[in-house]
């Protein structure tokens, strides 16, 4: 195990839920931090909430705006000297049926999900390399190891991160980098209020198995965890869990009990 606390630790989605709990998390472990999101003003409300406010420092970043990414990551490297740790945790949601889901929305989420992660890792991999040392952790999804309804752009999404990070694992393990992929199920955050629904619009209410999910200080906590043993994958979530390994050894089994525990 290779303790977190003191590291350099860059964190997308930093405005809210997991972000936001990784960040107050910590921050108690005297990590110096450096908080990306969307939402300014958000970081900034975040940032306030710290006890270490001399060891963050606040990055505007939009996924969606993949060019952005070597300037920003420069800028990230310069506000400590270096980084140790890039957590990608930015990423919306989706929830609407294939008949009737727009393509744009299916661009939008691979745009955000996927190509602006693979942009931003791409950005900080110099710099990871020539310091012999890394570590790339991505947030992705249960639905990133089998799938459910009305989750289809979502799910194709996560499943390309998990594609694209195990090869940088082993091309780059020569280099001490080191990849760990968190895969979530049921957290208590916004995710499913801000998921796009089939004409890209927000679905704007929550869904009653995310709100019955972990708590969001309770997911950090093992996703700290984690980290620091260096897990190639992690699953946290509660029953639903079980999924993964249904999927591997009886997928016809899962495909039936997740239709029948699907609502609408």
């Amino acid at each position: 195990m290779q303790p977190i606390d003191g590291k350099t630790v860059w964190i997308t989605g930093a405005s809210s839920g997991i972000g936001e709990a990784l960040t107050y998390a910590l921050d108690k472990k005297n990590c110096k931090l450096i908080l990306s999101s969307r939402k300014e003003p958000e970081l900034q409300r975040v940032k306030s909430n710290c006890g270490n406010l001399e060891n963050i420092k606040t990055i505007p970043l939009d996924l969606a705006d993949y060019g952005k990414m070597p300037e920003l990551a420069k800028d990230a490297i310069a506000a400590f000297g270096q980084i140790d740790i890039l957590i990608n945790n930015a990423g919306i949601s989706q929830r609407s049926l294939v008949v009737d889901t727009e393509f744009e929305v299916y661009k939008k989420l691979i745009d955000i999900n996927y190509l602006g992660t693979v942009a931003l890792t791409k950005a900080l991999l110099p710099h990871f390399i020539r310091n012999k040392k890394g570590h790339f952790v991505t947030i992705t999804s249960l639905m990133g190891k089998f799938a459910g309804p009305q989750r289809s752009g979502y799910c194709g999404s996560k499943h390309a991160l998990h594609g694209f990070f195990d090869v940088l694992r082993m091309e780059h393990e020569k280099d001490t980098i080191d990849v760990t992929l968190i895969c979530p199920g049921y957290v208590r955050t916004n995710i499913d209020k801000n998921a796009l629904t089939a004409d890209g619009s927000l679905q704007g209410r929550h869904d009653e198995e995310n709100q019955n999910g972990l708590k969001v200080a309770v997911f950090a906590k093992k996703m700290i965890h984690a980290i620091e043993r260096k897990k190639f994958e992690a699953y946290m979530g509660k029953k639903e869990v079980m999924g993964i390994y249904l999927k591997r050894f009886f997928p016809k089994l899962l495909h039936k009990i997740v239709l029948k525990n699907t609502v609408g």
